[in-house]
């Protein structure tokens, strides 16, 4: 077994500085989990303290059951891929996957069956006896994991593997990482700031800000369901649009005019007793620049929009309008422990993504949205009203 808990595990630095707060994060055995936030939100840090790089202060972190807080990494069983590749120059293909084994005392013949093997899978058979610098950026990232995967440990960690690939190639390795896992249904841990490696690789993705986990679940549910503004803000592409509202009289009041509510979300305000004031969420895909949702039961909003970019993506049009309210409309206060403290609405224009065959033109349209599909949020706490 080799699932990976962490039980109120927190990180703070001789300097007071706290890094993790209070992380609790069940990893199933086998299961792909993604952490993914922004630059200082403390996934690095997390995934050193599962690898051992890093002590932790406060709480525990198990693996396979086994309490490891104080355990060395060499003892914990678990193999990294870093963002650098770290392959030794001087060694070929053949001996950086194999270094591992070497060091453990397996017989040569075992290691070399091994990384034969493991090479195969990855595409590196005929580049066993090169050098890195020999290689490219993908081949020398496939070198990296096959040096972990040949040691068969309890768990996979990754630190931003692909961050040095161009985006081309980050797509294809993206697919590769992928297939591996589920063939060989290890535990991984894997960290990005890329939203949509988060969103494409992982079985679970869990959100950090600040130190703090803000959501743990499927790409699905993050995407529907997100637990929060900073969730919601942060899944996505482009981002959902996020504007103030005021409740009244069965509808929201707001920039956009007067948006009305259906039964389930009235309900739901209801049951969780929110104030009038909150922030109105709606992703770029749900609003239309036709008839593309029912006018049953209120269902659709239309509204006079100003559009001042038109981006074609093939597939996909993206337009950009500009939304009347303040600039910091929205700030969190007392979010102190959740990682919310000072969330600011600074969005000035909302985004609609429509169909690749919109003929929309920079200029004064109508459009649709789908009032469904709103989002509510409280203004104070930041979560989202119609969740739980």
């Amino acid at each position: 077994m080799a699932e990976i808990t962490l039980n109120k595990v927190s990180k703070r630095y001789p300097d007071g500085a706290l890094a993790v707060r209070e992380l609790d994060l069940e990893i199933g055995d086998g299961e792909f989990c993604i952490l993914v936030g922004p630059s200082g939100c403390g996934k690095t840090t997390t995934l050193n303290m599962i690898a051992g790089l890093e002590d932790v202060s406060a709480g525990e972190l198990r693996i396979g059951g086994e309490l490891v807080n104080n355990r060395p990494a060499k003892d914990r069983d678990i193999a990294m891929v870093f963002q650098s590749y770290a392959l030794y120059p001087h060694m070929s293909v053949r001996q950086n996957m194999s270094f591992g084994l070497k060091l453990s005392g397996m017989p040569k013949d075992t290691i070399r069956a091994k990384v034969e093997e493991v090479a195969l899978t990855l595409g590196l058979t005929e580049h066993l006896d090169r050098k890195p610098a020999q290689l490219s950026g993908g081949q020398r990232q496939r070198v990296a994991m096959g040096r972990a995967i040949v040691r068969n440990p309890k768990a996979f960690l990754m630190d931003e593997p692909l961050s040095n690939l161009d985006a081309q190639l980050r797509v294809q390795m993206r697919t590769e990482i992928s297939r591996l896992q589920h063939a060989l249904n290890v535990t991984t841990v894997y960290v990005t700031h890329d939203q949509t490696e988060a969103m494409t690789l992982g079985d679970r993705v869990a959100v950090m800000s600040n130190g703090v986990l803000q959501q743990y679940a499927s790409p699905n549910e993050l995407y529907g369901q997100p637990a929060n503004l900073f969730v919601a803000g942060f899944i996505g592409s482009p981002a959902m649009n996020l504007f103030d509202g005021t409740i009244a009289d069965g509808a929201v009041d707001t920039a956009l005019g007067r948006i009305p509510l259906v039964d389930a979300v009235r309900r739901r305000l209801e049951h969780a007793n929110a104030d009038r004031d909150v922030v109105v969420g709606i992703r770029p895909e749900h609003i239309f620049d036709g008839p593309a949702v029912s006018d049953a039961d209120g269902e659709r909003y239309g509204f006079d929009a100003d559009l001042e970019v038109v981006e074609s993506l093939g597939s996909d049009v993206l337009v950009h309008f500009p939304i009347a309210q303040p600039e910091m409309a929205v700030q969190t206060a007392g979010a102190g422990d959740t990682g919310l403290a000072g969330f600011r609405l600074q969005q000035r224009e909302l985004v609609a993504r429509l169909g690749g065959n919109s003929a929309l033109q920079v200029g004064q349209a109508k459009l649709w949205l789908d009032c469904a599909r709103l989002q509510l949020f409280d203004r104070t706490s930041g979560e989202n009203l119609l969740l739980g």
